[in-house]
């Protein structure tokens, strides 16, 4: 299984950031120490932003119980923010939580940061507490003094961030793809047709990435979203995201065409129709038996595809080219996979080579010797080199299971190993001289 890889998304990040409307403190605050109120002023109306907020959180430790200490962390998330300061701005928030725990601002740039250290580090803990943080926020209550148009704004802004922080926890914390797919989709489905094409296209790549992951694959949606977001990337990121897209359609599908109406139609809208469809490409059984329809010398194949169409092929079409194999003599390129006295188990395709697992099983004409006995490992390959040889003599068709595909396993009787052929050294013409 391909590993969901997130690094490969996140440049896309650049593209655009949604960020939630500034939250400010709106309670009306009269500070009666004087010498809390002249610190206070002489804190926060400071122009440098490191020197207002060494001040700021210098008030706070002579004043920790400040009837303005709300006001105070505020404004050091946003001095934070603006010096671009993340621990620190964590660290104001989650002390303003414990302050305002319905706080929407500390909320969401504490899951924002969190969801940022779970990209980075993949981190189970900092992904497990960044989805929290946005469960919270999707849940918080509109405050009293917060007119309907105002958090209207402001849950416009935050409300994706929050599905999208959602998202990343159940992809890489609990691997749970298909709750994945569905945060991503109420992401996108909060955004504007034109905030689709920018702050939310990093997630749709997200989006089409994770409908390829157990649990959540389809390969249509994952083209569909593929096409969507090259629509609108950036050059630099079309050319990076176009071979997925072809080879995922393609795998589908078959073949290319058909691919550039896709991409029109994904330009169009975010989500597909519900009438959308791909054609599939035709099954392994239904390509192998156009094969034998259009080729006239089956013999003329090469000893791979002869063993595709015995393994995968219907029983029909598997017995037809049988029939034209059996009691033939053929070379066995292949590598050993087991050798006794009498029978040698050789893997031919690349799929058994890279399995380690015999296609091919040569009963032998008549017994090796111990020093003739091969290795495993050794390669048998056609003359003038070591070759194997072997007269066909039966197959079986073996089912698939959920670790192999289906194959075949071939028999042949009266198999001979012959020797490499010696070269015979060149002899210079009479009269040459050296």
């Amino acid at each position: 299984m391909k590993k969901f890889v997130f690094t490969s998304v996140m440049a896309l990040a650049g593209i655009s950031l949604a960020v939630a409307p500034m939250l400010r403190a709106q309670d009306s605050i009269t500070i009666k120490d004087p010498a809390e109120f002249n610190t206070y002023q002489m804190a926060s109306t400071q122009i440098d932003a490191k020197t207002k907020a060494s001040q700021l959180e210098s008030f706070l430790k002579t004043y920790p119980q400040s009837v303005v200490k709300k006001a105070v962390l505020d404004s050091l998330i946003d001095t934070y923010q603006g010096l671009g300061d993340a621990d620190n701005e964590l660290s104001a928030a989650s002390r303003l939580l414990q302050v305002d725990p319905s706080s929407m601002k500390a909320t969401f740039y504490s899951a924002l940061i969190k969801k940022g250290q779970c990209a980075k580090t993949q981190d189970v803990q900092a992904c497990d507490d960044a989805a929290a943080l946005a469960q919270k926020g999707l849940t918080l209550a509109k405050p009293a003094e917060t007119s309907d148009s105002d958090w209207k704004k402001l849950t416009s802004g935050t409300y994706p961030i929050f599905h999208s922080t959602i998202a990343l926890d159940d992809a890489i914390s609990k691997k749970d793809f298909k709750a994945a797919v569905a945060e991503y989709r109420a992401e996108l489905m909060l955004y504007t047709d034109d905030q689709s094409k920018t702050q939310g296209l990093p997630d749709t790549l997200q989006l089409a990435q994770a409908y390829l992951q157990p649990g959540a694959k389809d390969l249509v949606q994952a083209v569909w979203f593929y096409a969507r977001v090259w629509n609108y990337a950036p050059a630099a990121y079309k050319a990076k995201i176009e071979p997925d897209l072809e080879r995922y359609y393609k795998k589908y599908h078959g073949s290319l065409d058909g691919l550039d109406e896709l991409k029109a139609q994904a330009a169009a809208t975010t989500f597909p129709p519900a009438t959308f469809a791909i054609k599939p490409a035709k099954t392994p059984a239904e390509q192998i038996h156009d094969l034998l329809e259009s080729t006239p010398n089956l013999n003329g194949l090469a000893l791979s595809d002869k063993e595709t169409i015995l393994a995968v092929g219907t029983k029909e079409d598997a017995d037809k080219m049988w029939e034209h194999l059996k009691d033939q003599v053929t070379p066995v390129p292949g590598i050993v996979i087991e050798a006794t006295a009498t029978v040698l188990k050789v893997a031919v395709t690349k799929d058994s080579r890279d399995a380690k697992v015999a296609d091919f099983i040569v009963n032998l004409k008549k017994p090796l010797t111990d020093k003739e006995i091969p290795a495993v490992g050794f390669e048998f390959k056609v003359s003038p080199a070591t070759a194997l040889v072997g007269t066909y003599d039966s197959y079986t068709q073996i089912p698939a299971t959920d670790t192999t595909a289906q194959s075949a396993q071939i028999v042949l009787r009266d198999g001979e190993i012959q020797p490499a052929e010696k070269v015979a050294p060149h002899k210079p013409a009479a009269g040459h001289k050296k």
